[in-house]
């Protein structure tokens, strides 16, 4: 059973939440503010399939503890917000959010949204696809979801980055809709002034040490999309 932590301040919406998850087969942890979280977060951080932060907390804020929890571990993170307009979301999505989910909202959109994050985590179940692929002195293992750079240092990836950057060096030299890789990376449509996809590149183009100005990893379409341009070669072994 998938386990997740969710930190809110409102007593109701903690209980709503813990009871509709848990029909639906979800271990249920919960949080009131950010110390019981970190307390809980050390607890089962190694357990833990999700993390559920609310953006406004009586003692801190939920892009403080994203930050904290990023600094830890790779665990899908999903921001609840009630600002309307996409500053929170592009702030939580800059500190490796995962995705964002605005107040109020429904509890199935909200496990709509869980269940396509572990979707997309969980892979394909495929057998024949490669575990490596190489490209420019980098090595994606998707198997133990691991980036390595040229020197052979692991570099750290969100959960978010990983997607992106997997959907990206399976299909090398393919330009690449914005809407499609949104659909891909994140399981929805982008809205029309929707930015947080570029966000989401331009993070990974930083993990990459990919210059943003003069990019040559991953290059800017003007109006389509993006394309990944380096090389790739993949393998079924180390």
């Amino acid at each position: 059973m998938r386990k997740i932590l969710i930190v809110d301040d409102d007593q109701k919406t903690r209980t709503l939440l813990k009871t509709y998850l848990e029909k639906n087969q979800y271990d249920v942890k919960l949080a009131h503010d950010g110390a019981s979280f970190l307390a809980e977060f050390e607890r089962y951080q190694d357990e833990l399939s999700l993390v559920i932060l609310d953006v406004m907390l009586p003692d801190t804020d939920g892009f403080a503890l994203c930050g904290t929890v990023r600094k830890r571990s790779a665990v899908p993170i999903i921001m609840l917000t009630a600002n309307a307009d996409d500053t929170d979301r592009i702030v939580g999505l800059e500190l490796g959010a995962d995705d964002y989910i605005a107040k109020p909202y429904n509890p199935r959109e909200l496990l709509a949204r869980i269940k396509a994050i572990h979707r997309r985590m969980g892979g394909d179940g495929g057998t024949t696809a490669p575990r490596y692929y190489r490209f420019n002195g980098f090595s994606l293992d998707t198997l133990e979801r691991t980036l390595t750079d040229p020197a052979g240092e692991t570099v750290k990836l969100t959960g978010l980055d990983f997607q992106l950057l997997r959907y990206f060096v399976e299909h090398p030299g393919d330009v690449l809709d914005r809407t499609v890789l949104a659909e891909e990376t994140r399981g929805r449509d982008l809205g029309p002034l929707d930015r947080s996809l570029d966000v989401q590149v331009s993070r990974l183009r930083q993990r990459l040490l990919d210059d943003g100005k003069q990019p040559a990893l991953i290059k800017t379409v003007r109006g389509t999309g993006y394309v990944f341009s380096a090389e790739v070669i993949t393998s079924h072994v180390a």
